[in-house]
């Protein structure tokens, strides 16, 4: 007589404890796992979906997206105004629609594909300013050593001591971005004899926000002076060796860091060029930019009252904008944020203009050309 074997399967997510078993998910860190276990059974959904690993997944990867408190899928509008017919399908909807925008956000933020941008909008501050407003820290964002003319350049005051800090803070353009790298040019003296290059000998970057952002009020810190005490930084880079050379040097950061709008500040440690008319160690610095990869047009977000709280919005028929490798002529959503970013950088040429008309006794040095205006 032949046996029969019964195979039996069971679920063994049915037969765990529930914190045992969001241990055990909990070390699928890839959003397209959590689709896949999602997809293994209805009771396997319902628990990736209930217990929301989509966003614990986000925020254990991103703590900065704590700051998300309300989410608007814009295929689908908001939840409040879609009729329901309980409480408990409201909540479910919710879900839904959490793990959906939240696999969605970590793929964008993991491997998107757009080309990396400025993400500097404007200077805020430096520690310290040897001859305002010509020398001051918004001529950094000027990509060219030139300016109708004239030297473009921060400097530092002078000291006496080589290992006196200095440091240079940007506010961010508004927008989720992924920050990967900072590009820093020190400035080469072309007008002064031996055309020396006041580099740093190191520079280490910070990233943060403002510690009271309904107090904060740009128009209160003068361009010349450090507002370093003003803000909180929550992440801090390892220090990077800086080149005495007249060139563009890009610091890689260790790991992508994403940001929702805020702040970057730049040290610049340890000076190494004297001056030969008052014998002091300077620091000067032609251009800077932050390079990373925005989430938009997938993604946008809306700070809400108070400033800390966010509302993202999502657009899923933009996905693969991000996912993808498009050109701003293709997606008008990425031409749009170009033109915001040609509309910051006229703006920051008039700032540029306003300074030379206010300052006295401005120099201006003629480099033989005759372009005049350099972009």
């Amino acid at each position: 007589m032949d046996h029969q074997i019964v195979e039996t399967q069971v679920d063994f997510l049915q037969c765990l404890e529930t914190d045992m078993a969001l241990y055990i998910l909990s070390y699928l860190d890839d959003p397209a796992d959590l689709v896949r276990a999602s997809a293994v059974s209805r009771f396997w959904r319902q628990f990736v979906i209930g217990n929301g690993l989509a966003k614990k997944l986000c925020l254990k990867k991103f703590p900065q997206l704590s700051q998300i408190v309300d989410i608007v899928n814009t295929t689908e509008g908001t939840i409040d105004s879609v009729e329901v017919e309980s409480n408990s399908t409201k909540e479910w909807e919710i879900l839904e629609r959490d793990q959906k925008v939240y696999s969605a956000l970590l793929q964008a933020i993991t491997t998107s594909k757009v080309s990396l941008k400025d993400c500097i909008a404007n200077a805020i501050s430096a520690s310290s300013t040897d001859n305002y407003p010509d020398e001051s820290v918004v001529n950094t964002l000027n990509p060219k050593d030139r300016f109708i003319r004239r030297a473009s350049y921060w400097s530092s005051t002078g000291q006496i001591d080589p290992e006196v800090p200095e440091t240079l803070i940007y506010k961010l353009r508004d927008g989720i971005w992924v920050i990967t790298e900072i590009d820093i040019q020190p400035y080469e003296a072309f007008f002064q004899d031996g055309k020396p290059i006041y580099s740093a000998k190191f520079v280490r970057f910070r990233i943060g926000h403002p510690k009271s952002p309904r107090e904060f009020n740009l128009q209160r810190f003068p361009l010349q002076n450090s507002a370093s005490d003003k803000f909180v930084w929550t992440y801090t880079s390892p220090e990077f060796p800086m080149a005495q050379e007249n060139s563009l040097q890009s610091f890689k950061l260790p790991e992508p860091v994403l940001c929702i709008g805020g702040y970057i500040q730049i040290e610049l440690l340890g000076r190494v060029q004297r001056q030969e008319f008052d014998g002091l160690f300077y620091i000067c610095v032609c251009y800077v930019r932050a390079r990373g990869r925005p989430v938009f047009p997938a993604f946008d977000i809306e700070m809400l009252d108070p400033y800390e709280k966010v509302l993202l919005k999502y657009y899923p028929e933009n996905l693969s904008a991000v996912l993808q490798s498009y050109s701003s002529d293709e997606v008008p959503h990425l031409r749009h944020l170009e033109d915001e970013m040609l509309s910051e950088r006229i703006r920051l040429l008039e700032d540029l203009l306003r300074g030379i008309r206010e300052g006295p006794n401005n120099r201006f040095v003629w480099d033989g050309g005759d372009d005049g205006l350099v972009l």
